[in-house]
């Protein structure tokens, strides 16, 4: 059986946290050795922040870990933005085997190659992954995992540092690096789910792209994208139009030949533009004719509603019984900025899936599959789940 502890300790001693927390982590195995530690650093500075990761690796005694530096950090049911604070997560896995990895950019006057990634095996179940957005490119390289690994679910974040560019640490198999990406492979047992909440809900009907350029939606069921999106915000009420003003999104529907599309059934994009002489709507992926998509909306209870219903959907479906513990990525944008308070991802994790061992961090972007294919969101929460297969009914 799986079993999963969670420590997060808050204070300018980055190290003493760190000790601290893995030592509150570990306590919760019964004195089991974990099999994978992850371990994220908030506050501080580039040097601290690389000796606090691995004083936590080595406190853990795991030989397999991983981790970052990260605006925030989560755990023991709180969550800390904008602090000096360390989480770490331990996990006792038996049965399962991990494959650490630094994944670093190879430069060529043509192209960049990504080097590092252990070859796919039959046997893995999840990766979990850690990149740091200004050495990485992880929009890119995630989405070519879908075809190079094919049916691998992988869950991370996009790390952070304290002074942007060349600030980041990465934490790998107990030692610190500055770039690239870092991660592991877990491969055996099928005891290890990935979920994601994108945090929209839809307005609107469904509408199929009759014209498209690129990312670039001009016609909705045949009229233009910009007129339809203002019809559709013209008969909202009031307060909801508002917030179309603030938080729209597009969803694109996962799956085409479905009878009816609802709440989780697109991959949500933002709208990075419009223009008003073609009458077009810019999406940030590409958008293909024949495609069905929904306008979306983001808010506090939107988000709030979307994390409950994904929670609560996958723990009637995922087969796990107990949910032993759970690896969060919550985005920065969400947190305090969203939510009344700050640990409101991580309260809805241990509330829905009835488990006490979470923890992570904030993230930059959030990674994660939708509709069985592995893409880097915004403003979601992406988690790594771990837990028991639930017995076979007599």
């Amino acid at each position: 059986m799986a079993r999963c502890g969670d420590g997060l300790v808050v204070g300018p001693d980055l190290v003493a946290a760190a000790d601290s927390a893995a030592a509150r982590a570990t306590a919760a195995l019964d004195g089991r050795t974990p099999d994978l530690a992850c371990v994220f650093v908030s506050g501080g500075d580039p040097d601290e922040a690389a000796a606090a990761l691995e004083r936590a690796a080595a406190r853990t005694g795991a030989p397999a870990t991983l981790g970052s530096t990260a605006s925030g950090v989560i755990g023991d049911g709180r969550a800390v933005e904008a602090g000096s604070g360390v989480s770490v997560w331990a996990a006792a896995l038996p049965g399962v085997r991990l494959r650490a990895f630094h994944l670093e950019v190879l430069r060529t006057p043509e192209s960049l190659a990504v080097v590092g990634m252990p070859p796919q095996s039959d046997a893995d179940v999840a990766a979990v992954l850690l990149a740091d957005p200004w050495s990485f490119p992880a929009d890119g390289f995630v989405a070519q995992t879908n075809d190079a690994l094919p049916g691998l679910p992988i869950v991370g974040g996009l790390a952070g540092g304290p002074g942007g560019s060349g600030s980041t640490r990465l934490l790998v198999d107990g030692k610190t690096v500055d770039r690239g990406a870092v991660g592991v492979v877990l491969s055996g047992q099928r005891s290890v789910r990935a979920v994601v909440s994108q945090g929209c809900r839809p307005i609107g009907p469904p509408m199929t792209v009759t014209s498209a350029e690129g990312n670039v939606v001009l016609a909705l069921a045949g009229v233009p994208a910009l007129d339809k999106l203002r019809e559709i915000v013209t008969e909202l009420p009031p307060e909801e139009q508002a917030l179309a003003t603030q938080g729209l999104q597009v969803g694109v529907a996962i799956d085409e030949y479905a009878e009816e599309h609802q709440q989780g059934d697109f991959l949500v994009r933002g709208i990075v533009g419009a223009d008003a002489e073609s009458g077009g709507i810019a999406v940030g992926d590409l958008v293909e004719v024949g495609r069905t998509v929904q306008f979306q909306v983001r808010d506090a209870a939107a988000a709030s509603t979307d994390l409950a219903a994904t929670l609560g959907g996958f723990r009637r479906q995922a087969g796990l019984d107990p949910v032993d513990g759970v690896l969060l990525f919550s985005c920065n944008g969400r947190g305090a900025t969203l939510f009344p308070a700050a640990d409101h991802d991580v309260l809805a994790v241990r509330r829905y899936l009835s488990t006490r061992g979470v923890a992570g961090c904030f993230a930059a972007g959030e990674i994660g599959p939708v509709g069985g294919q592995n893409h880097l969101h915004g403003f979601s929460a992406s988690m790594l789940v771990v837990g028991s297969p639930a017995p076979e009914p007599a």
